[in-house]
Order: structure tokens, then sequence, then C-alpha cells
């Protein structure tokens, strides 16, 4: 199988164990994802823009886990714009089943968040969006 080269956006004040889950649920036997760059972890400075850049044209798919304050995460909102430009197939997951989760700014009108099951990852990565 091959496995889509994925990139984690993410809101790493709030939701960095969801990340930690995800990136749990790559290292599974019958993953149709793996994790090959982390989101960046420096401070906002002035070329973490193109390290994003970097790292998410070198993956096949950008999953965006959206979380209770994710429209707030300005990096989570250019990491989608970059996506976004690059032609990099994204979703979005939602984080929290107890909460009500939102997308980042930036998302289209078309653009849907999904329940983060087994089975939907596995439909999503085959391109069932």
């Amino acid at each position: 199988m091959n496995k889509k080269r994925t990139f984690i956006s993410f809101d790493y004040d709030y939701d960095l164990e969801l990340k930690n889950l995800l990136v749990g649920q790559a290292r599974k036997d019958d993953s149709p994802f793996e994790i090959t760059d982390m989101s960046i972890k420096e401070a906002i400075s002035s070329n973490w823009k193109e390290n994003a850049r970097r790292r998410i044209k070198g993956c096949d798919v950008v999953v965006i886990i959206c979380g209770t304050h994710t429209d707030q995460a300005t990096g989570v909102s250019v990491e989608l714009k970059i996506a976004q430009e690059e032609n990099i197939p994204y979703f979005c997951l939602c984080g929290r089943s107890d909460k009500r989760c939102v997308m980042p700014k930036g998302v289209r009108y078309s653009d849907k968040m999904y329940n983060w099951t087994w089975d939907n990852l596995k439909a999503l990565f085959a391109g069932k969006r």
C-alpha cells in the first residue's frame, strides 16, 4: 500500500494532544498515511512560512485538525492558504466530538469538516471527500 505523505496543521496552543493522536494512528499497520513532517515548532519567525511551504509541497495531503480555537490560529490559516496555493489536497477533521469545533479562516465555502473515525480517515485518504 502506498501511504500518503501527510502534513498535519493544528493549533499548537490548544490541540497538541490531537496531533499526537493522529501521529499514533499513522503508526498502525493498516494506516493509509504516514507523517513525513510535523508542523513547525519554531517561534513565528521571518522564514517559518517558507519552511511550511517547503514541507507542505513535499506532502500528498494536508490534514487540518479543527479544535475549539482553530479559527484564531493564524499559523493554521497560513498553512491552509499555502496548501491551496500549491494545489495540495487537504481536509478538515473534527478534533473534539464533545465540543463545537471550528475551521480555520480561509476555508473554501465547499470545504467540510469530517468526523474523526478510523473508517473516515481511510476514506478521506482514499480521496473520498
